[in-house]
């Protein structure tokens, strides 16, 4: 009997960066400070291969928080035009991070 293993590659999408490389900038926008008053939940751009965890333990570290759940977009970059040259602009992505509720961030 002949027993074949294989390996499987395993593609680990870690990066290896520090907190503050991972979070680029708060959102701020209507909506934003709508659901950050009502639902305690705070929009951040972030690193592109940045995972769920990681941006947990970011927002964690930089403002001293307890974060109760990330959730993230990847947001398409549009087609834009400027006269006969034509282009698009950055993908990127969104993450939505809400906090417990006895804690909140002053972005102001």
């Amino acid at each position: 009997m002949l027993i074949i293993e294989e390996k499987c590659a395993i593609r680990d999408t870690r990066i290896d960066v520090d907190d503050y490389n991972i979070i680029i900038r708060p959102l701020i926008t209507e909506q934003g400070m709508h659901f950050a008053n009502t639902k305690g939940a705070y929009s951040f751009e972030v690193n592109k291969k940045a995972n769920k965890r990681q941006i947990k333990s970011a927002v964690e570290k930089i403002y001293g928080v307890k974060v109760d759940k990330v959730k993230t977009a990847n947001r398409k970059g549009k087609y834009r035009r400027r006269g006969r040259t034509a282009g698009m602009t950055a993908s990127w992505k969104k993450a939505v991070v809400f906090l417990e509720p006895d804690y909140h961030i002053d972005l102001f």
